[in-house]
């Protein structure tokens, strides 16, 4: 098999610390290989802002929550810089942050189908009684990406 391409929907969590593992270790010596890491967010929304006390502390939330997602890509930069010293190259390790605009998993199914992904690294969570009524990220993607690798990581 040709891996070309590989995809890691990163959260943060310590299974997808696991995943970034698992990639350095299985992937690092492959050359032209390209990694991305994937992450959507909640957009914040923009309001106008008038000169009420109320949109003051309206605006100082919007600004906290503008902080929590920058620090969410700080944080993914970091995970790219996991990767470079694991042996990746600076030009094979890329990030893709972008908007929340669907569930989560459509969002990954349709980055692997749009460019090309030879193989999707996802973790597994136990699962929870929400999750019965909605699917998981995981069941979505395992059914719906045909032709694909997917390594899964629990």
């Amino acid at each position: 098999m040709d891996i070309k391409k590989i995809l890691i929907p990163y959260n943060f969590t310590d299974l997808d610390k696991k995943a970034l593992a698992f990639v350095g270790q299985t992937f690092s010596h492959i050359q032209e290989v390209e990694v991305a890491l994937f992450n959507v967010y909640t957009p914040i929304p923009s309001i106008a802002m008038t000169g009420s006390p109320v949109m003051k502390k309206m605006h100082e939330n919007l600004s906290y929550l503008n902080n929590l997602i920058a620090e969410q890509e700080d944080a993914l930069k970091k995970a790219k810089e996991i990767l470079l010293s694991e042996g990746f190259s600076k030009n094979s390790v890329r990030i893709v942050f972008k908007p929340k605009k669907m569930d989560i998993a459509s969002h990954i199914i349709e980055t692997a189908m749009k460019e090309k992904h030879d193989v999707i690294v996802i973790n597994r969570k136990s699962g929870k009684v929400g999750r019965f009524f909605t699917g998981s990220v995981f069941n979505k993607i395992i059914t719906s990406l045909k032709d694909m690798t997917i390594c899964v990581i629990s």
